[in-house]
C-alpha cells in the first residue's frame, strides 16, 4: 500500500488497481486537485477490502479486473451499503460498460482521457456533496447481482471520448509523464515498446499492438510489423537500395517500409496535409 499526501481537508482517495502504471496515471491525476487531501494505493482486492473497512475513503477508483479479488468481489466484501462511492476502472469492450451505465455507476474505461477523468471526478464531488442515497445502494447491489464478470474480458476497445494523450513511463526510479505528442516513433523490442521521443528513449513493458489501439490513428502509422511513426514527423519516403522504401523522419531516422504497408502510409500523409 502506498499513500500520497496532499493538502490538509478534501476527499481522501483510493486507487485500487494491480497494473503500476495505471496506479501512477491516477495517482498523477489526483495530485493535480486542490480538493484531494490524501491519496492512498493498493494493488490488490483484499488489500483493498480490508483499508476501507479499517478506514473508509470518501472514494475509490476501483479495477474491475484484477487477480484473485476482482473489483465486484471488493464490493462484496465490503457490502454496498457500506461501500464508499465508486468509479470503477475497467478495460471492457462498450458493451460490458452499458452494464454500468444502466445501473448510474460511473466508470473509467481504459485508456481514458484527462476530460473523461474530469467528468469522472466531478460526478463522485456531487454525489460527496449531496451524501448516499437509497437509490444508489440499490442500483450498486443490483450490479453485483445482475452482472457477471468474466476473467477472461474482451481485448478493450479505443475510448470513445478520444485517445491516449500522455504515457506514464516508469524510468531511474521516477514516473516519466510523456505527452503523445512529443512521440517520435516506437520500436517493439520483446515484450517491450520503447518510446522515441526527441533525445529521449524510455521503455514501455507493454506490446506494440496495444500501444497502437491507445494511439489515434490518424496521427500514428505502422510501417513495419515492428515500428510505429508519428505521421507529423515523416518527412519523405525514399527507394532503398534493395527496391524497398524507407520513412525518412525529420530528424534524420530512417526507418524500414514493409511492401504492404505503403500505400496506407502514402493516404495518410495525404490526409495530413
Amino acid at each position: 500500500m502506498r499513500d500520497t499526501m496532499a493538502v490538509e481537508g478534501g476527499m481522501r482517495v483510493l486507487v485500487v488497481d494491480d497494473e503500476p502504471l495505471a496506479r501512477d496515471n491516477v495517482r498523477h491525476l489526483l495530485a493535480r486537485e486542490p480538493d484531494v487531501s490524501a491519496i492512498r494505493e493498493c494493488e490488490g482486492g483484499q488489500e483493498a477490502v480490508e483499508l476501507i473497512l479499517r478506514e473508509p475513503p470518501d472514494l475509490v477508483f476501483l479495477d474491475v479486473q484484477m487477480p484473485e479479488l476482482d473489483g465486484f468481489g471488493v464490493v462484496r466484501e465490503v457490502g454496498p451499503e457500506r461501500m464508499p462511492p465508486v468509479i470503477f476502472v475497467t478495460a471492457f469492450d462498450r458493451y460490458a460498460v452499458r452494464a454500468f451505465e444502466v445501473n448510474a455507476l460511473d466508470y473509467l474505461l481504459k485508456p481514458f482521457s484527462d476530460a473523461r477523468f474530469q467528468e469522472a471526478l466531478g460526478r463522485a464531488r456531487k454525489q460527496r456533496a449531496m451524501g448516499r442515497d437509497r437509490g444508489m445502494l440499490e442500483r450498486l447491489s443490483a450490479l453485483l447481482s445482475d452482472y457477471r464478470f468474466h476473467a477472461e474480458a474482451p481485448p478493450p476497445s479505443a475510448p470513445p471520448d478520444g485517445y491516449l494523450e500522455r504515457i506514464a513511463v516508469k524510468t531511474d526510479g521516477k514516473v516519466l509523464l510523456l505527452p503523445v505528442s512529443e512521440l517520435d516513433w516506437c520500436e517493439a523490442e520483446g515484450n517491450y515498446v520503447v518510446l522515441h521521443a526527441g533525445g529521449k528513449s524510455p521503455m514501455l513493458r507493454e506490446t506494440l499492438n496495444r500501444v497502437e489501439q491507445l494511439l489515434d490513428p490518424k496521427c500514428f502509422v505502422r510501417v513495419h510489423r515492428s515500428t510505429l511513426v508519428n505521421v507529423n514527423r515523416i518527412r519523405e519516403l525514399e527507394p532503398d537500395v534493395d527496391k524497398g522504401w524507407v520513412v525518412v523522419l525529420r530528424d534524420g531516422t530512417r526507418l524500414r517500409l514493409s511492401p504492404g504497408r505503403k500505400s496506407a502510409v502514402e493516404a495518410l500523409l495525404r490526409q495530413s496535409f
